[in-house]
């Protein structure tokens, strides 16, 4: 056999295998009894076809899947021997039969070849967050509005209340829309409707204006005749509530607010840990602008779309073009494809490697977090053909970062602990 590898691009290359007779003709004979076995052509008995017309009118096929064998066969050892690290799976350009001679051409995509940028002179700054008792009072009072009760005020409008009125849409032809419900809460604070209706009560009118974005748009006018205001009214925290929203977990208030505490505090460490390793990765892409494979990049593409589609229920809402939406991801996909390049680099210089007792440590670590877990349990969970690459890389991942913060600068800022809705921005 021989080989011939020809550079195409930083990315991509082709593969050149000639086989001898020997090397191939065996199995092209071998094929031909299968199908000659198999063929039925009118005229014939099956499995007396001739074998001239077995070759003519089934030839081609076999041959073309012989060298896709042949191909598939030899390009894993090949590439092995050679050093080849393919971003994607290997194509056949063409293949040539004649005589004892198989020639067959592949083309494939490489990880590209680049030198890692010292990135020890790198500073970050992570956030600082601390749970006092204002941040605990705050989400006490979010859990308890999934225990309240919606009550009518005689009142003016609050920011968090509910008003129930008929809008009218104004100009030549009125529409009315009745009983609808502007809760203000969730409504964005420069909202037209939350502006007009804020600080009014049921029995009054108020005219929303919405002016246009695009130029040369109409602005369009709205009356909203108020009806009703609605507040919900939050139930007292007390050991008897804290009991029933917690099964039974925790008996009184005190214990109850301390587990609040442990959560959130856990909840912000591991954002304050995970917005450091975002900024951390995006730097590291900027400074590398290496070329990157396209099966790469169509590969996060893909994965980013089922993602998007499992979040809304399997499968994207009607309307929405599928096509247009992929190459909507392309610029994210091609951050997380330009990312693994780049972490890959990082534990190729390192020597960075995962063994049976990463596993065991990462199991252990992962029972210690819950007292029902145990660690033998999960190993043998995590060591499951099912289980262990996902596994394997999530440890890679954590010693990649490991070494990255080992040479950068991370400063750590006090910073106040965001609201739910700011976490959501």
């Amino acid at each position: 056999m021989q080989k011939n590898i020809r550079n195409v691009s930083e990315i991509e290359q082709e593969l050149e295998i000639v086989l001898t007779g020997e090397e191939f003709k065996k199995e092209l004979e071998q094929e031909y009894e299968e199908a000659r076995r198999s063929v039925s052509i009118k005229g014939f008995r099956k499995g007396h076809v001739p074998m001239g017309m077995i070759r003519r009118f089934v030839g081609p096929s076999i041959e073309a899947g012989l060298a896709e064998k042949l191909a598939s066969k030899h390009f894993s050892t090949i590439a092995e021997e050679e050093n080849i690290k393919p971003a994607g799976r290997a194509q056949i350009e063409r293949y040539n039969l004649e005589g004892d001679t198989l020639t067959i051409t592949l083309s494939y995509e490489i990880h590209p070849e680049f030198e890692l940028k010292d990135f020890g002179a790198y500073s970050f700054t992570q956030a600082d967050y601390t749970v006092d008792d204002e941040v605990i009072d705050r989400e006490i009072t979010m859990i308890l509005k999934g225990h309240g009760t919606m009550v009518s005020v005689d009142e003016a409008a609050a920011d968090t209340d509910t008003v129930i009125g008929d809008v009218c849409k104004l100009g030549d032809k009125e529409q009315t829309n009745e009983n609808h419900h502007f809760n203000l809460e969730y409504l964005p604070k420069d909202n037209p409707f939350r502006t007009a209706l804020a600080g009014r009560k049921a029995g009054e009118s108020a005219e929303v204006v919405i002016e246009p974005k695009e130029e040369g748009a109409e602005t369009v006018s709205y009356r909203v005749d108020i009806k009703e205001v609605k507040r919900l009214e939050l139930p007292e925290l007390t050991d008897d509530l804290v009991r029933e929203i917690t099964g039974g977990r925790f008996e009184n208030v005190a214990d109850f607010k301390a587990d609040v505490r442990i959560q959130l505090t856990q909840h912000f460490e591991a954002k304050s840990e995970q917005d450091l390793l975002e900024e951390i990765s995006a730097r590291l892409i900027e400074e590398h602008q290496v070329p990157t494979p396209k099966s790469m990049i169509h590969s996060f593409q893909n994965m980013l779309v089922e993602n998007a589609k499992r979040q809304v229920g399997g499968k994207l809402p009607k309307g929405l073009d599928e096509r247009e939406f992929m190459n909507a991801m392309k610029p994210n996909a091609e951050k997380h494809a330009r990312w693994l390049l780049v972490s890959q680099k990082i534990a190729e210089v390192n020597g960075l490697t995962i063994n049976d007792d990463d596993i065991k440590a990462y199991a252990e670590k992962e029972a210690a977090k819950n007292p029902s877990l145990k660690a033998e349990e999960l190993l043998n969970t995590y060591m499951s053909s099912e289980f262990r690459d996902y596994i394997a890389d999530t440890i890679m991942k954590d010693k990649i970062y490991d070494v990255i913060k080992s040479k950068v600068t991370i400063a750590k800022e006090a910073r106040p602990v965001p609201s739910h809705e700011e976490e959501e921005e």
